[in-house]
């Protein structure tokens, strides 16, 4: 069962779910809106080896914004610390900015009872496309989870992080 806004911001209140900073007009129907930090990493391999880790060009995006270049990915990371010890998130993108073309979250959308950190964000472009730091660029969603929590991700790998953060796939050999 998906969480209202309502029920989202009351869960906040009541200290169920991280968002920090919290923002009231970031609040939709049944999801929060999170917003784009102001660091990138841009993959620089030109393969990448799950086996091995992953070279990056750090970028600040300013004021003035940032150009993402097509065929590139980068890895960024929501403004907000969000997280849950009782719900399961689910990053997904705005169709707002789907529709400038900007591919986000494909992949990896689905976080774990006991994350909360500033989640790292996968971006793909088709076009040429400016972003701003601090702009909307997803949503966030809660679901309530059926049966026991045995497992939480408290100690997780990527747990904890404030910046993007790359694959760590490589640390157990790749495999």
């Amino acid at each position: 069962m998906i969480l209202s806004g309502l029920k989202i911001k009351e869960e906040v209140e009541n200290g169920n779910i991280t968002i920090e900073p919290f923002d009231e007009k970031l609040v939709n129907p049944n999801s929060y809106n999170y917003r784009l930090g102001n660091e990138l990493l841009e993959l620089t391999d030109e393969i990448i080896d799950p086996k091995k880790p992953t070279n990056f060009k750090r970028i600040i995006i300013d004021e003035k914004g940032y150009v993402l270049k097509p065929n590139t990915l980068y890895l960024a990371s929501t403004v907000e610390v969000i997280g849950s010890k009782e719900y399961v998130t689910q990053l997904i993108g705005r169709s707002s900015v789907g529709r400038l073309g900007l591919f986000l979250q494909v992949t990896a959308p689905l976080g774990h009872v006991g994350c909360n950190h500033c989640w790292t964000l996968e971006l793909k472009c088709v076009e040429p496309l400016r972003v701003y730091p601090n702009m909307k660029i997803g949503q966030v969603t809660f679901w309530k989870l059926d049966g026991d929590k045995t497992y939480t991700y408290e100690s997780g790998k990527y747990n904890m992080h404030r910046k993007p953060h790359i694959s760590l796939y490589y640390e157990n050999g790749g495999v």
